[in-house]
């Protein structure tokens, strides 16, 4: 894995996947997962008993039909899944197993308290550190508060090339000092419809160069399900490893975190270019694996559970 000076990149699960499959020999969902756990480095990580809250900001145009399902996906951490085990809400209780020194764990939900439009104020070309001023002007604007336990996402539409998206990484988290004492959050996912679809929206879309196959119907189209599955790796990452000394295995300026160290793994029995046993919706064919608010179906990634030392899916 490539190291990045600086940013917590989130590499797909994939590519790691395609590595092996390429070998011709299917391991099952064990041999697939990181060999030792993620430990803790003794930093803080976001505990607030209140909840984690997201600051969005739409960089770019996007569909309202893309835009409700990104929200509704938010809105089912309240636990509005219709199976237990299944949803949204089930599915973020596995990082309350990550607890810092005092013993707190991480935020037992995340809700979406403030999102803003940004209609290509700085182009269709950025550079990541263009992302943090996007969030520090916010702040430094009054237009989102100073929020040092929330996160800070900011997600570019199909047509905004992001330095690195697609080149192995399909967004990032990080932190930026605003003021002079207080540091925030926040992230970026990008759109992977047009640029990256076989790379940042697996199992929706085929890699180029990958094992053949199928790939799978998405439940809300594969741009939206793609970024949803990106942002979910995202908050748990950032949520338990938000300074770079909280949970994570390996280098930290290349860390496996919370989902990260689950390459590939969306159900039972994954192995290397199968994400594993998922639901089928009877009538259009979808795949998933959560349930969420407004009757929304989700394909959410397997999380490290410290307590069973596993890759623990909603499947």
């Amino acid at each position: 894995m490539t190291k990045i000076l600086f940013f917590t990149s989130l590499l797909l699960p994939h590519i790691f996947v395609v590595a092996l499959a390429s070998q011709g020999q299917p391991q099952p969902s064990s041999l697939a997962v990181a060999s030792t756990t993620v430990q803790y480095h003794g930093g803080p990580l976001l505990t607030t008993p209140n909840g984690i809250n997201i600051y969005l900001i739409w960089y770019g145009g996007f569909s309202q039909e893309d835009r409700n399902s990104i929200t509704d996906f938010f809105a089912s951490f309240a636990g509005s899944g219709r199976r237990q085990g299944s949803s949204v809400s089930t599915w973020w209780r596995t990082i309350s197993t990550y607890k810092d020194k005092a013993g707190k764990p991480v935020s037992s939900t995340v809700r979406l308290v403030k999102q803003v439009g940004d209609v290509y104020s700085s182009g269709k070309t950025l550079k990541r550190g263009q992302i943090a001023n996007f969030v520090k002007s916010k702040i430094d604007n009054k237009i989102f508060p100073l929020d040092s336990s929330g996160i800070y996402l900011v997600l570019t539409a199909k047509d905004v090339t992001v330095e690195r998206f697609c080149m192995g990484s399909c967004g990032f988290h990080e932190s930026i000092m605003v003021g002079a004492m207080a540091r925030v959050v926040y992230a970026h996912v990008g759109d992977p419809t047009v640029q990256c679809p076989g790379l940042c929206a697996w199992p929706y879309a085929l890699p180029a160069y990958g094992p053949p196959g199928q790939a799978l119907l998405a439940p809300n189209g594969v741009g939206a399900d793609g970024m949803i599955i990106n942002i979910a790796t995202l908050l748990a990452g950032a949520a338990s490893n938000p300074f770079k000394s909280g949970y994570f295995q390996g280098d930290a300026l290349a860390p496996l975190e919370a989902v990260t160290a689950c390459p590939g793994i969306f159900g039972a029995g994954a192995y290397p270019g199968y994400p594993g046993t998922l639901f089928v919706d009877k009538m259009s064919k979808a795949s998933y694996n959560a349930y969420g608010a407004n009757g929304r179906k989700f394909l959410l990634p397997a999380m490290w559970d410290l307590i069973s030392l596993n890759c623990k899916s909603t499947t």
